[in-house]
């Protein structure tokens, strides 16, 4: 990450707030604290698609690559070259959710390997225990991402299963 100085002019009295170097000597962020919108550094963010995982069904994109970060949308048990769900178990749901999100990631640039938090959501709280089991097929190592899993009311289509994904790019 290159660190930027401040384009504001001398006269203004806009404090620049230096974020701490991170330990791994990634660098620092400039921000305006004020709020003023005087930002010195500015992430764009791009958005990533690929046929190797089921077209978004709404206004969204796939996952969006913003910095060092790739947000990946939630994704639903489609199979790509079907269209049809997984199935016809939890299960089989939960693994092909998980493959969807793999070939998202791939398209941006990362992999399962450098996932640092997923939210999986559950139709039923009861399939905790088979998502865990195919979750731990996925994500294995020293280091596992952070977590949230939540029982909702309803998903998409009817799924029983969608997990979402952030990871480094």
């Amino acid at each position: 990450m290159t660190d930027t100085t401040s384009t504001a002019p001398a006269d203004t009295d806009t404090a620049q707030a230096v974020a701490d170097t991170a330990p791994n000597g990634a660098g620092a962020i400039r921000t305006d604290p004020t709020g003023s919108g005087a930002e010195t550094a500015r992430i764009r963010p791009v958005a990533v698609e690929t046929a190797a995982a089921p077209a978004a069904i709404g206004p969204y994109s796939q996952a969006v690559r913003a910095g060092s970060l790739v947000f990946v949308s939630g994704q639903l048990p489609i199979d790509p070259a079907t269209g049809e769900f997984a199935g016809p178990g939890v299960k089989d749901e939960a693994a092909q959710s998980l493959k969807n999100a793999a070939a998202v990631l791939e398209a941006a640039g990362s992999g399962l390997d450098r996932v640092v938090k997923t939210t999986v959501l559950l139709a039923d709280m009861a399939d905790f225990a088979d998502v865990n089991a195919v979750y731990a097929e996925f994500f294995q190592g020293a280091v596992l991402p952070a977590r949230a899993a939540f029982a909702v009311a309803a998903l998409p289509r009817g799924a029983r299963v969608e997990i979402e994904l952030i990871a480094a790019a």
